[in-house]
């Protein structure tokens, strides 16, 4: 966006045009006693502020800086060679301190493509704008911090910069580990399936039986982020305002773990006058884990059948639309009816139209879209104590990360994803044996490939065996059975 600054004569008055936010209205104030208390004189005559194109609507403080840079340069009070040289970018304290802003790995990135020589920002972000290769980055810590290298008096050296690659080298994960599961084998093959294919996976079983607790294990055995993709992660944390100062660049695969009562502008995304990314693309490139899943609101369950299926989510507000990526692994969970009685062994005490009105809570096409279903059993006193510990996270993530390596130096990439096809003949035979007793929907077929390749890498075969559809046939029973 440009920000035109024109001073006319006339009474004194300060107008910003380009449909601006409250927030950047506001802004009218903040910069005029940021520029008075830096030792500027502020022009006593009529200023207009346009922000451009002008029928896009603007939010966020990230305009402060630029707006009165402007003013200054319009007014004669500072003279810049050229300011089309460097893209501005900053939030103004009162006294003209410069705050950290949101969104400084993208404004960098867009700065880069558009060809400025640099970007001028709050020091406070130049680490994270320093991730990007290719351009100068300059953090200045006060308006007249800018103001002076802007007017060449003084020299801002530029930030060093920072490589994704070497901070990814050295994070390390520290979090709960499988080791402190017992039995469910089950469970844990399917939860090193999804985290090698980055499948979706439902888990269903009577309360206490640890499906939270083996959720919550998870993150430890995804394969590490790529440096595209922390970029990518980075920037949508970046923009929603979740990135840490002191951590420039999100290293490890996010898990977004939201309560059951959060809205659906919270975890789609949404928001007025600008849309803000959600819960489902803060966990991009991880895990989305919905707890208790039918007691979420249907309205945000059948939103997130689209996402799932495109790795994308279309927002659109009135005079605005944004795209946010959405590429997660959902995982969820869920009793069986709500009085949590049911299972082996044990009585459910819920009416029939109550547990009715329960299991359709999901719906059909909403389950067509999990991979993987397993159910979770509960176990016994005896077999808590008796039950030797769980494989280590560890030795199951380089599982992982090996099936991996296998998926991408496979020769034939042809199948990947897998077709129809692509499989030989016995196995093409043997899965219309399969899919004649239990049919299924094209996706229902595709998702099955998917499972059976991904079984396949860990097995590190080339091509998918009877006994890889065999097992993903398995994980595509409806244990919910929703209408």
């Amino acid at each position: 966006m440009d920000v035109e600054v024109d001073i006319a004569g006339g009474l004194p008055d300060f107008h910003v045009v380009g449909l601006p936010s409250t927030a950047i209205k506001e802004a009218r104030r903040r910069v005029r006693a940021a520029v008075v208390n830096s030792g500027r004189n502020w022009p006593m005559r009529q200023i207009t502020a346009s922000l451009a194109p002008g029928d896009l609507r603007k939010d966020g403080a990230l305009f402060d800086l630029p707006l009165a840079v402007g003013v200054l340069a319009a007014y004669g009070d500072v003279k810049v060679p050229d300011l089309s040289r460097y893209l501005l970018l900053g939030e103004l304290a009162l006294d003209g301190r410069l705050r950290p802003i949101r969104g400084a790995l993208a404004a960098a990135l867009t700065a880069r493509k558009a060809g400025w020589r640099g970007i001028v920002l709050p020091k406070d972000n130049s680490a994270e704008a320093a991730l990007v290769s290719g351009i100068d980055v300059f953090g200045a810590g006060s308006l007249s911090e800018a103001l002076a290298f802007l007017s060449e008096k003084l020299k801002l050296p530029p930030a060093a910069a920072v490589s994704a690659d070497s901070l990814l080298g050295e994070c390390r994960y520290e979090g709960p580990d499988f080791s402190d599961v017992r039995g469910q084998a089950q469970v844990l093959r399917a939860m090193e399936i999804a985290a090698a294919g980055g499948h979706n996976l439902f888990m269903v079983g009577p309360p206490g039986c640890g499906k939270t607790m083996m959720a919550q294990r998870l993150p430890g055995i995804l394969p590490p982020l790529t440096s595209s993709e922390a970029l990518e992660v980075t920037q949508i944390w970046s923009v929603a305002g979740m990135l840490k100062a002191e951590q420039p660049l999100v290293v490890n695969r996010p898990c977004r773990a939201p309560h059951h009562h959060a809205s659906a502008a919270a975890i789609v995304g949404g928001g007025s006058p600008v849309p803000r990314p959600g819960e489902i693309s803060l966990a991009h490139r991880g895990v989305l884990f919905l707890d208790e899943l039918p007691l979420f609101s249907p309205m945000v369950l059948e939103a997130l059948r689209q996402p799932l299926e495109e790795g994308t989510i279309r927002i659109v507000r009135q005079g605005m639309s944004a795209i946010f990526p959405a590429s997660f692994s959902l995982v969820a969970a869920a009793n069986p009816c709500l009085c949590g009685g049911s299972g082996e062994g044990l009585a459910c005490n819920c009416p029939p139209k109550r547990l009715q009105a329960y299991s359709a809570r999901l719906s059909g096409p909403f389950l067509d879209r999990i991979d993987l279903q397993v159910e979770v059993p509960r176990l016994t006193q005896e077999e808590l104590f008796e039950l030797a510990p769980s494989e280590p996270s560890a030795s199951i993530r380089a599982r992982v990360i090996e099936s991996g390596r296998f998926r991408s130096t496979r020769l034939d990439q042809r199948d990947d994803p897998p077709r129809i096809g692509s499989l030989s003949p016995p196995v093409r035979k043997f899965l219309r044996q399969i899919l004649a007793f239990d049919p299924s929907s094209a996706r229902g077929v595709n998702r099955i490939l998917g499972v059976a390749r991904s079984i396949a890498d860990l097995a590190r075969s080339a091509e998918i065996e009877e006994e890889h559809v065999a097992e993903a046939v398995q994980y595509r029973r409806n244990l919910w059975g929703a209408p």
